[in-house]
């Protein structure tokens, strides 16, 4: 670590639980962020501005006016811009150190897979139940952390995954899906409570990478910004989920 790093990072490196060796695995750390709209934002500028080396950014989304209340990290200069080339800019003004690759595609099982093999960690940050589920397929079979977010009207969960045997998965959580694969542009969503969740989930990955601190394994952060309430569920493996399942045969 060079002088410029120390003091760029000297906040976080002050931290008994983070220090010079946290902060080195931050540096050496390869993440993949799943989607760049309201989740995405934040956790990408927080992981890029706290030291995080490489970070794979993965969207096929164009930027769009309607985005703008919430994806702080895209600017309207940006509107029919890859979502994922506006962000790598503005993480580029933010933090110059931080390497991004950008996968401007959708991704198929395959191609999601070899990015997850490659990963340290996973965020996901998208906004559909058939993406949150492949997600969650490939980082159980490769067993990488997935910290999981979402949010709509003024209510957000997050919580973690560890992918090992053993412990809950995201299907656990869902099975085969909700009734109604709610959207923010049918139901409405509140600008900063995506600012909260994606906060919350660049949090636990800095803890998961680091090492710092006890991250929200088996348990359910849920938000009620209207009532600015929390609550917190403990998660259970499903012996008989299809993805993880613990029972042996």
């Amino acid at each position: 670590m060079n002088d410029d790093q120390l003091l760029r990072y000297s906040r976080q490196i002050m931290l008994p639980a983070i220090g010079i060796e946290g902060q080195q695995a931050l540096l050496d750390a390869r993440v993949l962020i799943i989607g760049l709209g309201g989740l995405g934002s934040p956790v990408a500028i927080y992981l890029a501005a706290a030291g995080v080396g490489t970070l794979i950014l993965a969207d096929y989304d164009r930027v769009e006016l309607s985005n703008l209340q919430r994806q702080i990290i895209h600017t309207t200069d940006a509107i029919g811009q890859p979502k994922v080339n506006s962000a790598a800019a503005a993480i580029a003004r933010l933090n110059p150190e931080c390497r991004c690759e950008c996968l401007d595609q959708a991704l198929d099982d395959t191609a999601l897979a070899r990015q997850v093999a490659r990963a340290d960690l996973v965020l996901d940050c998208s906004d559909n139940f058939t993406t949150r589920f492949a997600v969650n397929r490939a980082c159980v079979a490769h067993s990488t952390p997935l910290v999981s977010g979402a949010a709509i009207r003024a209510e957000g969960q997050v919580t973690v995954f560890s992918g090992q045997r053993g412990g809950p998965c995201y299907h656990c959580l869902y099975g085969s899906g909700a009734e109604a694969d709610e959207t923010c542009s049918e139901n409405g969503v509140l600008a900063p409570v995506v600012g909260i969740i994606g906060s919350i989930q660049a949090t636990e990955a800095l803890k998961l990478l680091s090492g710092a601190g006890t991250p929200l394994h088996g348990r359910l952060l849920l938000l009620d910004a209207m009532q600015m309430q929390w609550r917190t569920l403990k998660l259970r493996a499903d012996p008989d989920c299809p993805v993880c399942g613990s029972r042996e045969a």
